[in-house]
């Protein structure tokens, strides 16, 4: 079976005719490409979303833990209300020491309070057949007003494509950094890959920009890539989107890994990668919050009626996978040990 996410069969056969009682609370529910939930409480829109805990040891305590905390908040922040609140269990391997976890708490706890962020509950224990680097779960809350949430959902014929980082950001930095051996590039090249690591965070992109201009519609490219986050965007609200290719952003050192691995960068993971989706009028206000944030980004695309995404008038399908996930197979397989 491939690894990564289900598909959008699987979902549609095991999973979205089967989700509890229905409740009138639920405001937005489990859908295709939506990153968060809604509930209303009071009148008062609660923000949830839930994440694997993802720890990596390769790359330092305190570098894998801010990794893995600024994927499960992202999910929040691209509602725009700011997370406030994280309930995180962890299921340790038996191996892991308690110096290390503290180095890895620790770094989320600073994290947190840098953000505003509560940890509100959670469960921490040590299991045998447990192993990095899937070591718990966590759900993020967020809670604001209803007006306030960014629907996934909201782009509307007429608005602008706004993209932050490009393609194959979080891959190209995640896998030179790991297996550093299983690329032919020179050191240069290598080491501005490996620093696409530091892209792999939106939530204080998503936060600023949702806070300065009138944002339709908010995504974070995880799993399928760009390719599959603009997908998701159209697919959602019904539109078509097309795509400029030469003004899409790529970071430096993101092709020529993509190349080393023959994967195509527009399927990969790339966690950090925004796709904003706001009214002509507001663009230059979300470029300027954007880079504010010291953010690469640029207007890549517009919106009209009708369906799919179209780069430079080609089809651009979503993925069926990510490649990301077999060529980490492959690197682990052939450099684990290097």
């Amino acid at each position: 079976m491939d690894l990564g996410k289900v598909d959008r069969e699987f979902l549609d056969a095991h999973v979205l005719d089967h989700l509890g009682a229905p409740r009138e609370d639920v405001a937005l529910g489990p859908a295709h490409g939506v990153d968060f939930g809604v509930v209303d409480v009071d009148g008062t829109a609660l923000v949830a979303a839930t994440d694997p805990v993802s720890i990596l040891p390769a790359l330092g305590w305190e570098r894998a833990a801010e990794f893995a905390l600024g994927v499960v908040l992202a999910d929040v922040a691209v509602s725009g209300i700011p997370p406030s609140h994280l309930a995180v269990s962890f299921s340790l391997p038996p191996e892991m020491t308690d110096e290390a976890f503290a180095a890895v708490w620790e770094t989320i706890d600073a994290e947190c309070r840098d953000l505003g962020v509560s940890v509100l509950t959670g469960h921490t224990a040590r299991y045998s057949g447990c192993s990095f680097p899937w070591v718990g779960a966590a759900t993020a809350l967020a809670v604001g007003d209803h007006a306030d949430v960014v629907r996934p959902d909201g782009a509307r014929p007429g608005d602008r494509i706004v993209v932050t980082n490009g393609p194959a950001a979080e891959a190209a930095g995640l896998l030179t950094t790991l297996y550093p051996a299983g690329f032919d590039l020179d050191p240069d090249t290598l080491a501005a890959a490996q620093s696409r690591l530091e892209d792999a965070s939106c939530v204080r992109e998503a936060l600023r920009v949702a806070a300065a201009a009138d944002v339709h519609a908010m995504h974070d490219a995880t799993e399928g890539g760009l390719a599959g986050a603009l997908n998701e965007v159209a697919a959602g609200a019904g539109v078509r989107i097309d795509v400029d290719g030469e003004r899409v952003p790529y970071m430096d050192g993101v092709r020529a890994a993509c190349r080393a691995l023959d994967v195509d960068p527009w399927a990969c993971t790339s966690s950090g990668t925004l796709v904003v989706a706001v009214p002509p009028e507001a663009v230059d206000d979300a470029l300027d919050a954007l880079h504010a944030e010291g953010a690469t980004v640029a207007e890549v695309g517009c919106v009209s009626e009708g369906a799919g995404v179209y780069l430079d008038g080609e089809r651009l399908e979503h993925p069926d996978v990510d490649p990301s996930w077999a060529a980490y197979e492959r690197l682990a397989t052939e450099h684990g040990d290097d």
